[in-house]
């Protein structure tokens, strides 16, 4: 997803996505080390996802405690 569409979420939506890249995440770096996964760029790509979320919770977070 784009960081404008990240941005338009909910935190617990935010939250929930986290989840779901940190466990596609972890499925990729298993099928590395097992040696089936041809695409080894997909863990680069999971772990970009992953740092946009954490990167969209962080301010929607600064952005409730300014208030």
């Amino acid at each position: 997803m784009k960081p404008e569409e990240l941005q338009a979420l909910s935190p617990d939506e935010i939250e929930k996505k986290l989840q779901e890249a940190r466990q596609s995440l972890f499925n990729l770096r298993l099928r590395v080390a097992s040696r089936q996964l041809e695409d080894t760029s997909a863990t680069a790509k999971a772990r970009r996802e992953v740092a946009r979320l954490l990167t969209v919770k962080r301010e929607k977070e600064k952005e409730l405690k300014g208030r």
